[in-house]
């Protein structure tokens, strides 16, 4: 009998969760509330909800590969001058996104984790120096703590206004 190697998922188990939970507190907003500061230096629920949709894209699609066209629009919806997106695209954008993430953790195993990928072509000349290679286990655990970080932000935020949030309670 051959052990299969487990996939990486089974190593970062409990993001799905925060996917439900951050896609269940920020679904129901009404649009008034997507457009809410989460404080008053800080970007609204709307443009925290884009960046992380578009940060999942740009690492899991421009960098990895992983995705398709329609991924590759959302690692631009931050791009300067790009429309505005409603609630219901930004709650698709970050389905959208999960899905690429849980299909690449289902079939990746530890082995991949060393792969190292150079700095995509549609990077400046700057930026290629600035981010030069990384490894595949360098981008999940940026785009984990990523979705940590700006999920908490989005979490106090939407406290303060006394709405449901990602950890509810």
């Amino acid at each position: 009998m051959t052990n299969q190697p487990s996939p990486l998922s089974s190593f970062y188990a409990g993001w799905d969760t925060f996917q439900r939970d951050l896609v269940n507190a920020v679904a129901p907003l009404s649009p008034e509330q997507w457009a809410l500061s989460v404080a008053p230096t800080h970007w609204s629920i709307e443009r925290l909800v884009q960046h992380i949709a578009g940060d999942r894209a740009w690492w899991f699609h421009i960098w990895m590969g992983e995705g398709n066209t329609e991924v590759a629009e959302i690692a631009h919806w931050g791009a300067e001058g790009a429309p505005a997106r409603s609630g219901a695209e930004l709650v698709a954008g970050l389905k959208t996104t999960w899905q690429v993430i849980e299909r690449s953790l289902a079939k990746w195993t530890a082995a991949d984790l060393d792969f190292l990928f150079p700095s995509p072509p549609e990077l400046t000349e700057e930026e290629r120096a600035i981010f030069g290679s990384r490894t595949r286990q360098w981008i999940i655990f940026h785009v984990l703590r990523h979705d940590i970080h700006h999920g908490g932000e989005l979490a106090l935020g939407m406290g303060g206004y006394d709405l449901p949030t990602i950890w509810r309670f």
